[in-house]
């Protein structure tokens, strides 16, 4: 089915040098409320998977939109449980609206742009290179009032999303667990920035965002 994309610039901050094309198929005014990131890794933990589900069902309770990127793993189980408690979603992904990567989130992807908000910064017809999904994250954190990292390692694509919430001034949150994994050395240098956190409750959340 054909989706109906059309062309923003209101994302001019989601690139430091230039002017940023987005398209959308969906209701664009979910992003006239709260918005909140939830991501990680593709290759999500069963603690992960349970956390990263746990916080997106707290956060559709309290009227928060959920936001992540539609790949394996952390991403699939946000948007998944934001949807089966009544929530609403945003899905920023790293191909053209007309592709769905990986395939097997063709069915999530497709239930999004019919129900809910699905955005990319490449126009359909593009091909797709690993480095889209470094942009696709630079537009999550800069449609999102904050972001919270679930799981991710030391080369995880995620520290992109990490680095826009510092430059653009949005509030990070690290999830305690991973905060506190002594085999990772990311979480300390991002920690010493004033509006990054240790996650402990997804209230602290809503009150830093005013949501």
């Amino acid at each position: 089915m054909p989706l109906a994309d059309r062309q923003l610039d209101f994302l001019r901050n989601a690139s430091p040098s230039r002017e940023v094309a987005i398209y959308y198929a969906g209701e664009l005014d979910l992003l006239d409320g709260p918005t909140v990131s939830i991501v990680g890794t593709r290759e999500v933990s069963d603690d992960g998977w349970r956390r990263a589900s746990q916080l997106a069902r707290d956060l559709a309770r309290t009227r928060v939109t959920v936001v992540s990127g539609l790949a394996k793993g952390v991403d699939t189980a946000a948007l998944q449980s934001a949807i089966d408690n009544q929530g609403r979603v945003v899905a920023v992904i790293g191909t053209p609206l007309d592709k769905a990567y990986p395939a097997e989130n063709s069915e999530l992807q497709q239930h999004i742009y019919k129900h809910h908000l699905l955005i990319s910064p490449f126009r359909n017809g593009e091909r797709v290179f690993k480095s889209n999904f470094p942009a696709r994250n630079r537009v999550m954190a800069a449609i999102s009032d904050a972001t919270v990292i679930v799981e991710a390692s030391d080369t995880s694509g995620t520290l992109h999303q990490a680095a826009e919430c510092v430059r653009l001034n949005r509030w990070l949150f690290i999830m305690r667990a991973v905060a506190e994994n002594g085999s990772l050395s990311w979480p300390q240098q991002f920690l010493k920035h004033p509006k990054v956190a240790v996650l402990s409750s997804t209230d602290e959340i809503v009150a830093a965002i005013g949501a």
